[in-house]
């Protein structure tokens, strides 16, 4: 079971919401991959700069975390 959920939270840090999606919660995978495109858009045309990678970054961590936490 540590194993999945270790899967599932570096799925999910790679692609927010595939970790999420595949353990079943799809409704909240698919909001988390909406997210995750808004937030690379806003990064790309408003803050293209380190920040914004740090923002970004931050939002895959929370997904891989929230893969994790919740297997």
């Amino acid at each position: 079971m540590q194993k999945e959920a270790l899967a599932n939270g570096i799925l999910s840090f790679i692609i927010p919401g595939l970790g999420q999606g595949l353990h079943g919660n799809a409704q909240k995978g698919i909001m988390l991959f909406i997210g995750m495109l808004v937030v690379h858009a806003a990064v790309y045309y408003v803050a293209n700069n380190p920040f914004g990678s740090l923002i970004s970054t931050l939002y895959h961590l929370y997904a891989g975390y929230d893969a994790y936490i919740n297997y």
